[in-house]
């Protein structure tokens, strides 16, 4: 089973917002980019929010994601995994939070981008890790795995990012 890595995190020191996915699939793994399959609504949805349309170069999506605050991670720092679904993930790891956090003051929200992220954190983070306070949020995934739930749900859903 491969062992794969996961990306270095999108921000800057003045976030005020964290989305955190669990782990790069493998079209993203391939092109270097985050929530790189086509499928896959995120860069759809932060077209809506932010201007990252999914037409944009990669660069400048997330320079628009910066500028409107919103910092972007994966929970898990490694783990071994054969195809992209988070059910096969084993023997993972996870990032610093605390470290993270510390450079990132500002952030007070923190939002997952479905359930694997968040009950990653949370069995893996929190309570290990130290924490300053935040408010948790999952949001429902924009995988295309996720198929349970149409794109304008999902939109509307994901529009509390984008509140003060």
């Amino acid at each position: 089973m491969p062992h794969i890595h996961s990306f270095a995190p999108v921000s800057k020191a003045d976030a005020r917002v964290l989305i955190l996915g669990s782990m790069p699939g493998k079209a993203s793994l391939q092109q270097q980019q985050y929530y790189a399959h086509p499928s896959n609504a995120f860069w759809k949805i932060m077209g809506e929010l932010a201007g990252a349309h999914p037409a944009l170069p990669y660069a400048r999506r997330l320079r628009l994601l910066e500028a409107s605050g919103i910092a972007l991670w994966d929970v898990l720092a490694s783990c071994e995994r054969e195809s992209s679904l988070d059910a096969h993930i084993r023997n993972e790891s996870v990032h610093d939070f605390a470290g993270f956090f510390a450079r990132h003051p500002h952030i007070t929200r923190v939002f997952f981008n479905g359930a694997k992220a968040e009950q990653s954190f949370r069995k893996f983070v929190l309570g290990k890790q130290q924490l300053p306070p935040l408010t948790f949020r999952r949001l429902p995934s924009t995988s295309p795995a996720h198929a349970g739930m149409c794109y304008a749900d999902k939109l509307q859903a994901w529009r509390t990012v984008m509140q003060p």
